[in-house]
């Protein structure tokens, strides 16, 4: 049994911009937090991901573990006009989380989707709502960020 979760929204910045900051670690744990805090193992995330697997322990609140989950990063080609970023990710309960990111000009701004094709077994329906509310939280931070020229990473 498998599920499949998209949502989109629309930032007010070039996707250039956009897309430079989707590349970066630093933008993974500004979005998720405070609802999910990523903790690499063994070390330290990239400045800026590359291809390959990266193993990160997740807390909910940054407090409860819930467990390890593989990072998968690929830049799979994509249209012309399109930015694609792929965490093709699974841990010990997950099978599946395939969670590919797309960035694409607006008319003045960028749409911004996230897509996460999830396969956990029985769990599937309980770990996609979580999906669901993970990514509509990461789009509100998206949003955030953008309207505020992304001065938060800056820190």
């Amino acid at each position: 049994m498998s599920r499949t979760v998209e949502l989109t929204t629309w930032l007010d910045a070039p996707p250039e911009a956009v897309w430079d900051h989707a590349q970066t670690s630093a933008l993974l744990r500004h979005v998720a937090a405070p609802l999910i805090r990523f903790v690499p193992c063994g070390g330290r995330f990239p400045r800026r991901w590359t291809p390959g697997e990266y193993r990160a322990w997740m807390f909910v609140f940054g407090i409860f573990p819930i467990g390890w989950q593989v990072i998968g990063i690929e830049f799979p080609a994509s249209p012309p006009t399109t930015d694609v970023l792929r965490d093709n990710g699974h841990s010990p309960f997950i099978r599946r989380w395939d969670h590919w990111i797309e960035i694409a000009p607006g008319d003045g701004c960028t749409r911004y989707t996230d897509r996460v094709h999830i396969d956990a077994g029985r769990l599937t329906p309980l770990v996609a709502g979580f999906a669901r509310l993970f990514y509509a939280h990461r789009q509100k931070r998206w949003r955030a960020l953008a309207k505020n020229g992304f001065h938060a990473l800056r820190k």
